[in-house]
């Protein structure tokens, strides 16, 4: 079934992707350790959460190729009509882009670019101690 993946809503591209993007760290945070799960359930939700995904947007964006970028702005750009309590507006929109791209890629079946950018992800939150396995 081949898919025009342009023709998807940005917000429908968000929903796949914020699941993607869950998975891949549920994935990464169980393979790096034998963990209870409650603790990888901690761990999860400080990495999967909008001010994270922005960090995260921001630093991926000087290496986005034209189209990649594009659909980050479209997601970033979408208005999804609600902002969840206790986060900044700013950083959901920033979430909402990644989470496009994310979904955009998943369903572009290009699993080498999705995990390329989400290690690049991983690698620069672990400079800074948040993907170590003792995620703030």
């Amino acid at each position: 079934m081949e898919n025009n993946t342009n023709m998807y809503s940005p917000l429908s591209l968000a929903f796949l992707g914020d699941a993607v993007y869950g998975l891949l760290v549920r994935e990464r945070l169980l393979l790096q350790a034998n963990r209870p799960a409650g603790r990888l359930h901690t761990l999860s939700t400080a990495l999967v959460n909008a001010a994270a995904q922005a960090k995260a947007a921001k630093s991926l964006l000087p290496e986005l190729s034209e189209e990649e970028l594009a659909v980050y702005k479209r997601g970033r750009n979408a208005h999804p009509g609600h902002t969840p309590k206790n986060q900044s507006e700013g950083d959901y929109h920033s979430a909402t882009g990644l989470e496009a791209l994310f979904g955009w890629l998943y369903l572009n079946g290009d699993m080498t670019r999705l995990r390329t950018l989400f290690d690049r992800i991983w690698q620069n939150g672990a400079e800074n101690g948040e993907s170590n396995g003792e995620a703030k």
